[in-house]
């Protein structure tokens, strides 16, 4: 599996055929300031956790150019058709949906998942999930994409019935966990986990500018930290 981080929670997950988006925030991240069309090409899926803008990003555009498909929450999946993605495998907590090469399963999170339109209405887009993604090539990892989270002491039913050797861990503080509960939960929660993967930072002045506290709090764990550079892609 080749994985790319595009800054923030932005992930594109290759292996066999299949060429995984997750939370495509790319036109308007600050910390991504590449080419969107580029960095979404030949996406097969567009995988959401939740609907913040922040997060659903370019998901309608990449359908549109690619005829990915989009696998979100019910709510969610509703509203983006109506925005005009045709392509939706709506599904909801708990649940698991097979996509041909792997299974996506989503999980509990501890957030928000409400949109603001122009005139100030909340329209809310089901709760907010953690994704899992399991290849059925056992060669491959499985990954688990916390979306935006707190930690939760169920983070270790999540160890138990998947088996995440990836985590993609929120550690920005303010709007997710800080470092410190962040290594927390991979360390106490997931002992499956051997790469962690730090991401919603330094994308905007409200968040932590760096990955170091993470770093630091993960001193002693059984998992590696993997700070990527952006828009690079590495093996796992």
């Amino acid at each position: 599996m080749k994985i790319t981080w595009f800054g923030h929670s932005a992930f594109r997950l290759e292996f066999g055929n299949s060429v995984v988006m997750i939370d495509p925030f790319l036109t308007g991240n600050p910390a991504f300031g590449g080419d969107a069309e580029a960095a979404s090409a030949g996406a097969t899926h567009v995988l959401l956790t939740h609907g913040h803008g922040d997060h659903i990003g370019d998901a309608v555009a990449i359908c549109a150019r690619t005829g990915a498909k989009l696998v979100t929450n019910y709510d969610l999946a509703m509203h983006l058709g109506r925005k005009g993605v045709a392509a939706l495998d709506p599904m909801n907590t708990g649940g698991t949906t097979d996509q041909g090469e792997f299974t996506v399963s989503l999980t509990q999170a501890l957030h928000s998942s409400v949109e603001q339109d122009e005139n100030g209405v909340s329209h809310c887009l089901g709760n907010p999930n953690g994704i899992v993604v399991t290849p059925k090539d056992k060669a491959e990892p499985v990954v688990y994409h916390m979306g935006d989270t707190d930690i939760f002491s169920d983070m270790a039913l999540v160890d138990e019935l998947y088996r995440p050797a990836v985590a993609m861990v929120p550690i920005g503080d303010r709007f997710t966990m800080g470092p410190r509960a962040a290594a927390l939960s991979v360390k106490r929660f997931l002992p499956s986990v051997r790469v962690a993967i730090p991401c919603h930072y330094a994308t905007f002045g409200l968040l932590l500018p760096d990955a170091s506290g993470f770093v630091a709090a993960m001193e002693g764990a059984n998992a590696k930290v993997l700070v990527p550079e952006k828009g690079k892609a590495f093996t796992p």
